[in-house]
């Protein structure tokens, strides 16, 4: 598949952005931050002819004691070129989270920190021979370790030893070098041969509107041999690099360009770059940034890694340009197009597809017809997710598995890809999960049931007494698109089965894996249906293992709990409305194995979300256990250009096809940005 936009995790492209541009920014600082002096104020000159941002620039300093990065046998060892950079990037870049395990991992400092304590207070006399004693300053912050003076500061090039006659090298984002030194062999003892890395401290330079422009790791040590990759320079030369080359060659948008200007958010690296921030023509706040951002509305923008179709590099090294005729590919050059264009076989060529996206291209308008007060927005090029979100209060609940934003300590929040905990079901309101910050989002349940089916979320907004401001759509396209497949694509494809007059369905959800994360949003479904009992049963080998064979059902009359040993649970919620004929129950079933694995009786309707048959080899095994089950089968894509796809794999599956493709009414507003096409997905 030539296109993976909307089937790869956001993340993924977030992080091929940030450590594409990291790779770059160090390769041409060079070792250690050195370049010759002359090379470094001919920057300085060009940096002081750039344009002024009128936009506030922030220089972030991040410290990290708690987590470590371990590398793979499969990673490049390294903090520039490595931490498995590559994986991001290429040919076959990873679509989710989880394929990067084997190359890089996320492990917890604070087991090894914990054991070292206890190993300091028997022997505290003789570990704290080396150690500096560090006080807090008036002010409450935490006072540096020796660092250099503003008057001794060198910027990257002038030589180390200058640097050393400053007499520092740490910084108050690391442990003392004593300790740094010993750190890692006694960690590296207690856990494995390989030590992780540690990510002492992160430099990010963004702008007031949360763009980021620039980033910094800085590295304690090298896995598999400690101290030999600790961090020798100074935290000034480094931060100073850092917003020279932020300012070159931007990372977030935008041409080369100097802020009006920057803030820091660290007392003593703020007084530091007092006499160098002026080299640059730009001016330094008067005081350092006491919190993390300077407005409370601060927010990462949700950027995405705009490359080459061919090559990859990312537009703050290339200028990328759609192809001419199609507008829907981009390219950094001719060379890479006519290489696109050319490409063999031909039915994968640029050739071959540049009318058909074309045609794609066409659909952008129909498909940002919506009939929303933000529609403009959230359909644009340029949407920015996490300020939307974060605008309207939406940081909480189902609505963190739809953002890059974390809560901040404190704020309960289930990670991507778990089980559900019981605990989120019970609450007695089955919308709580769909709630933000501010008032409650869903109103009270109508007291009868609908009158007639509905065909767009005009009609079901109205009925539901939805405020066309509502942001809900985004969460309940989900039970909207099930409700739009019973009450209208089975009735017209397959008549003969009088779906709409069933008293119970069995539902299959195939490949689930945000669904699954999202399985409250199903409830709507018996607001909309209150005649039938539904099962939802979700399939799939991404599904988390330990959801293998759960089984619970949710009922709608009255708060009680009660566990069935062996099956399942049976959970009650509360609803300030009883429907009338009775109570209907949903049952959801998991099934954490491919679908062409999965056995007991076939189900009324097969539903699949954002499919991407040709992503993943089971489906070839699945599509014709599909076929021989001979029941309705619907798939929904982010775009045209997935059903042009998936019906190529169907025809390689089974040696059928399948029917042609058609808008959905209830499809979710926010439009998905591409890594290298303007297709509308």
């Amino acid at each position: 598949m030539e296109f993976v936009s909307g089937y790869r995790d956001e993340f993924l492209d977030f992080a091929a952005l940030l450590f594409g541009w990291f790779r770059k920014f160090a390769a041409e600082r060079g070792p250690g931050g050195a370049r010759l002096e002359g090379r470094w104020r001919q920057l300085e000159a060009q940096i002081r002819r750039l344009p002024q941002d009128p936009a506030l620039w922030v220089l972030h300093v991040l410290p990290n004691r708690s987590v470590g990065i371990s590398l793979g046998q499969g990673a490049e060892p390294g903090p520039g070129p490595g931490l498995g950079v590559a994986r991001f990037l290429g040919d076959e870049p990873p679509l989710h989270l989880r394929d990067l395990s084997p190359y890089v991992s996320f492990v917890s400092l604070e087991e090894g920190e914990e054991a070292e304590e206890e190993e300091e207070e028997e022997n505290g006399e003789e570990e704290g021979a080396g150690m500096e004693k560090v006080d807090p300053e008036e002010d409450g912050e935490p006072a540096p370790t020796s660092r250099e003076s503003p008057q001794e500061a060198n910027p990257p090039g002038e030589t180390e030893e200058a640097e050393q006659e400053a007499g520092g090298g740490e910084d108050d984002c690391r442990e003392d070098k004593a300790e740094d030194e010993a750190g890692p062999e006694r960690r590296k003892g207690r856990r494995s041969e390989a030590a992780p890395l540690h990510l002492s401290c992160l430099l990010l330079v963004t702008d007031e509107h949360g763009t980021i422009l620039g980033i910094d790791l800085l590295m304690d040590g090298t896995q598999g041999s400690a101290g030999k990759g600790s961090e020798t320079e100074n935290l000034v030369p480094r931060a100073y690099a850092l917003l020279c080359h932020s300012m070159a060659c931007p990372m977030g948008s935008g041409d080369p360009r100097k802020p009006r200007q920057l803030t820091v958010g660290d007392a003593q690296l703020h007084r530091d770059l007092e006499r160098l921030v002026p080299r640059l023509g730009v001016k330094l706040a008067k005081m350092p940034m006491r919190t993390w951002g300077p407005r409370p509305g601060f927010t990462f923008a949700s950027l995405r890694a705009r490359t080459c179709h061919v090559c990859h590099r990312h537009s703050f090294e290339v200028k990328l340009t759609p192809c001419p005729q199609c507008s829907a590919v981009l390219y950094c050059g001719e060379a890479c197009l006519r290489a696109d264009w050319r490409r063999c076989p031909d039915d994968v060529s640029h050739r071959f597809w540049c009318p058909r996206l074309a045609g794609f291209m066409e659909q952008a308008g129909e498909l940002a017809s919506l009939p929303f007060t933000y529609t403009a927005e959230v359909t644009s090029e340029t949407f920015n997710k996490e300020a939307f979100l974060a605008s309207r209060g939406l940081t909480r609940g189902y609505w963190t598995q739809l953002s890059m934003l974390i809560p901040g300590p404190g704020t309960p929040r289930r990670p991507r890809g778990s089980t559900p905990a019981l605990s989120l079901l019970l609450g007695g309101d089955p919308y709580q999960l769909l709630q933000g910050d501010g008032p409650a989002l869903m109103p009270p349940v109508p007291p009868d049931p609908p009158r007639g089916v509905f065909g767009s979320w005009q009609d079901y907004y109205t009925w539901r007494g939805l405020s066309l401001d509502s942001p809900m759509a985004v969460l309940l396209t989900y039970p909207l698109t099930v409700y739009y497949v019973i009450t209208h694509l089975v009735p017209q494809s397959f008549p003969e089965l009088n779906i709409q007059n069933k008293q119970s369905l069995k539902i299959h959800v195939v490949e689930a894996g945000k669904e699954f994360d999202l399985v409250m949003v199903f409830w709507e479904l018996l607001v909309l249906l209150p005649h039938v009992a539904l099962e939802l049963q979700f399939v799939g080998d991404g599904l988390p293992p330990d959801s293998d064979q759960q089984h619970f059902t949710l009922q709608r009359d009255g708060p009680e709990v009660s566990v069935r040993p062996g099956s399942g649970v049976s959970t009650r919620l509360g609803s300030s409305t009883k429907e009338k004929g009775g109570r209907r129950d949903l049952q959801i079933k998991v099934s954490a194995r491919p679908y062409h694995l999965l056995q007991g009786p076939k189900p009324d309707l097969v539903i699949g979300f954002n499919s991407g048959f040709g992503l993943k080899d089971t489906w070839l095994s699945s599509l014709p256990r599909l076929q021989s089950l001979r029941v309705p089968a619907f798939f929904t894509e982010s775009s045209e250009y997935g059903c042009v796809m998936d019906d190529q794999t169907m025809a390689v599956a089974t040696g059928g096809g399948t029917s042609p493709p058609r808008p959905n009414p209830f499809r979710s507003p926010f439009r998905l940005r591409a890594a290298d096409n303007c297709m509308p997905w």
